[in-house]
């Protein structure tokens, strides 16, 4: 890649309700085994992370319940649209990552996949699950912002604040 090219990152699919659900600790970035058919079906963006979790199976971490549409020119040659994929991460990389997941308490989440220079690759989070309490606030939090925000626009374009 010469150096006047910017790294090229395309989104393929995203968990917006993860981040509602769950408390991000940390994130890992992931490549991801897939067939040809996958790859094709993937470029056109017909993927969904909607049910998707990773857990370990025989010391490899494995991405279940990922949706990718059959490509629609294939033929026999198909994939399955929710088999199990491999993930590919640094040995050290899946240690930690097994470690606090045995700890309790924690979960493998998708938060994205996306095409970085190429490669499909998923963005997985170590995620605490919320209560229905901090849900709410994260909630309340969100809606004030961008109260203030919108309160703060109004005041550098000159308009009187608004009585609601």
């Amino acid at each position: 890649m010469s150096p006047s090219r910017k790294p090229e990152r395309r989104l393929i699919a995203s968990n917006k309700k993860a981040r509602h659900e769950y408390t991000v600790l940390r994130t890992y970035e992931a490549g991801i085994v897939l067939v040809g058919t996958e790859v094709k079906s993937l470029r056109e963006g017909r993927a969904s992370l909607v049910d998707a979790f990773a857990h370990e199976r025989d010391g490899e971490i494995m991405l279940y319940g990922l949706h990718i549409a059959e490509y629609r020119y294939g033929t026999w040659t198909n994939h399955a649209p929710r088999r199990n994929r491999k993930l590919l991460l640094h040995r050290s990389e899946i240690g930690k990552i097994l470690q606090e997941v045995r700890e309790g308490g924690v979960t493998l989440v998708p938060l994205s996949m996306y095409f970085d220079n190429g490669w499909a690759k998923v963005e997985l989070a170590l995620a605490k699950g919320k209560r229905t309490y901090d849900k709410r606030q994260s909630l309340a939090e969100r809606d004030a912002n961008r109260e203030i925000a919108r309160e703060l626009g109004r005041h550098l374009k000159g308009h009187p604040r608004r009585n609601s």
